[in-house]
């Protein structure tokens, strides 16, 4: 254990897409320290094994099935989160995708697909969270996990675009939300080893991107929910409108054209 184990107690945290990859570790972590969980997905059988496992853990779970580019499941959402729990403390906007290709090629509805899901979803569910509780109680933790958007991510430009916006809508509202105590950050993770990645970019790609990172290797789930965790805690109450790039040193070194290296 890194993090005490009742670092986060009696807070309860939603995290979307916390079924798989980045998310499933981002919400195991923050059960791990005492939160309680409220996991979300357009797939409810994404969730039932983790929340399965957190419950095993002796951890109140709750698993919903949300598609956050639909703002009625959005706002059934939240409130049934106050519902069971009777707060909101933490809102991890992890849900989100994208596909590799050159931008020229990208038709009208695979554009509109990312940026609803990564722009407009986050959006959506960010400001319910806040008007239902965070603003009225004058409390709360948003972090977003993003990308690496800093020197343009071609191959996957659909996906940069709409992460460079929830960079700067977090910068926005970090200060016009202050005045609530609510601190929002965001968390960009570079190339992380999930399965969903090796499944998208294949073992060839993946040694090929591997290859280009200064620390050598490729970034691990837990790499990023060590980094939620810590913005989730007391350790973070002096932290909003900041970007914290976990990526070993990629984006100081060079960019990977992801068009290139799908199969």
């Amino acid at each position: 254990m890194i993090f005490a184990n009742n670092l986060l107690k009696d807070k309860t945290a939603i995290v979307t897409g916390g079924g798989t990859g980045i998310g499933r570790s981002i919400a195991m972590e923050l059960a791990k320290v005492g939160a309680n969980i409220v996991i979300c997905s357009r797939k409810m059988e994404h969730l039932t094994p983790t929340s399965e496992e957190i419950r095993g853990m002796g951890v109140s779970c709750l698993s919903l099935q949300a598609d956050i580019r639909d703002i009625k499941a959005v706002h059934k959402t939240v409130q049934t989160t106050i519902d069971e729990f009777g707060r909101i403390d933490i809102l991890v906007n992890n849900a989100g995708g994208q596909f590799a290709a050159p931008a020229e090629s990208f038709s009208e509805n695979q554009w509109n697909a990312v940026i609803n899901n990564n722009l407009n979803g986050t959006w959506y569910i960010t400001q319910a969270v806040a008007k239902k509780w965070m603003i009225p109680n004058r409390i709360g933790k948003i972090i977003n996990i993003v990308a690496c958007i800093r020197r343009g991510m071609p191959g996957i430009a659909h996906t940069g675009a709409a992460r460079a916006g929830i960079v700067n809508l977090t910068k926005s509202l970090s200060i016009e939300w202050a005045k609530y105590n609510i601190l929002i950050n965001c968390i960009a993770p570079g190339n992380i080893h999930t399965d969903g990645w090796k499944n998208a970019y294949g073992v060839e790609s993946m040694e090929a991107i591997r290859s280009q990172i200064p620390l050598q290797r490729l970034g691990r789930p837990e790499d990023i929910a060590f980094a939620v965790v810590y913005l989730a805690s007391p350790a973070g109450d002096y932290v909003t409108g900041e970007t914290i790039a976990i990526d070993g040193g990629q984006q100081h070194w060079g960019n990977i054209d992801y068009s290139a290296t799908s199969v």
